[in-house]
């Protein structure tokens, strides 16, 4: 069988807006053209082998609707990416767009994806392609708060809805405070930190935060719940 190239074609509602947009992320236009139909073509310069194209959409879609087209980029690690496209995006709009279209994911401490989202919806996930796999519904090796907390962590990381990751941590914490172990407690109450700052909850964020703080955590606490309070300060330097 001879090699084969796959290269991923998005429909686009937005075709000035997606021109600008993978320009900001550094990619080059190798094809634009709006008549007498839109095709739209680029590829990063870094790595050539990345390319993605657009077309019209669909007729029967309702250009109202956000659409929900993308594709995997299967890289070695997506750390190096994460940091160059938001370096170069902050460059460009003045800050991070974390939020609405487009916009661009977070990536936590280990995390091991992050996801693009063009100016028309599609999502385009960098992952690594030695991602472990995933264990919806939580590990069946844990109980209790730390159960729940392994799958918030998938509506968080995975399914990319931190309003529902907070709902669902909420529900745990409700739930599973009392009785559960201290470091499982530190750990669930700096991931609603994080979520609170992602969702631009200031009021949560302060007041979980000084839950947080008034545990006076040890050393070795600390260092259990690293993930966990790394990412608070990581999130925060990179959305300023």
């Amino acid at each position: 069988m001879t090699a084969a190239t796959t290269i991923p074609m998005l429909p686009c509602l937005a075709p000035e807006s997606t021109v600008e947009f993978f320009g900001a992320l550094g990619f080059d236009t190798s094809d634009r053209q709006t008549k007498p139909y839109l095709y739209l073509a680029f590829a990063l310069p870094d790595a050539p082998e990345i390319q993605v194209h657009f077309k019209d959409p669909a007729p029967t879609l309702n250009p109202a609707d956000e659409l929900s087209g993308g594709c995997l980029v299967m890289v070695d690690e997506v750390r190096g990416f994460h940091e160059v496209f938001s370096a170069r995006l902050r460059a460009h709009y003045g800050r991070i767009p974390a939020y609405g279209l487009p916009r661009i994911t977070r990536l936590r401490p280990n995390q091991s994806r992050f996801s693009i989202f063009d100016p028309s919806g599609n999502c385009i996930a960098f992952v690594e392609r030695s991602e472990h796999d995933i264990t919806y519904g939580g590990s069946e090796n844990l109980s209790g708060l730390a159960k729940a907390l392994d799958n918030v962590a998938i509506f968080r990381d995975f399914k990319l809805d931190d309003a529902l990751a907070a709902r669902a941590l909420d529900a745990a914490l409700r739930r599973h405070r009392d009785g559960a172990p201290r470091l499982d407690l530190i750990r669930a109450l700096a991931d609603r930190v994080e979520l609170a700052v992602a969702l631009g909850d200031d009021a949560t964020a302060d007041s979980v935060g000084a839950e947080l703080d008034s545990m006076s955590l040890t050393d070795a606490e600390r260092a259990a719940a690293a993930t966990e309070l790394t990412a608070i300060t990581e999130l925060r330097r990179w959305l300023e």
